[in-house]
């Protein structure tokens, strides 16, 4: 069966607002139980920019983890720049970075008080730059579709 290009976005569409609950709590998982993660003994939070990044990237030996760090903290946040699909409000940039913001602080709070995180202002701009891509990426999608 071929697709016609009208029909790509509502593919696109359904396949995502099927799998974006699922990767949400997937990446959840991640951040709070994933790489071997257990509880620290103390509560650490990091709130000056950028500062605990520029540390990891010195004191790292192997790119591959400094690599899998920071860009991974922006890659897998893409997909929530995609938003829009799911709650029409969440089309408007400054309506998806608020509610993000809250959501993220939220987690990283969390993670803070559970112990089994650091709350880091770092990966909540790293997140955020990723959710930031995924909306330009979306939109781009959007203008596509409003062409056909």
């Amino acid at each position: 069966m071929i697709l016609k290009k009208e029909n790509y976005w509502r593919c696109f569409s359904w396949f995502y607002k099927f799998l974006i609950p699922f990767y949400t709590v997937f990446l959840l998982y991640l951040m709070f139980f994933g790489f071997g993660r257990s509880p620290y003994d103390f509560n650490i939070v990091r709130l000056i920019p950028m500062f605990s990044t520029v540390d990891f990237i010195k004191e790292t030996i192997q790119w591959k983890t400094i690599l899998l760090n920071v860009f991974g903290n922006i890659v897998m946040f893409i997909p929530f720049g995609f938003l829009g699909i799911v709650f029409e409000k969440l089309e408007s940039f400054k309506r998806l970075i608020i509610n993000f913001l809250s959501v993220i602080i939220m987690v990283e709070g969390l993670q803070y008080f559970s112990r089994l995180g650091v709350f880091d202002i770092d990966d909540v701009i790293l997140n955020t730059i990723g959710m930031a891509i995924g909306f330009w990426i979306y939109n781009r999608f959007k203008v596509e579709k409003e062409r056909i």
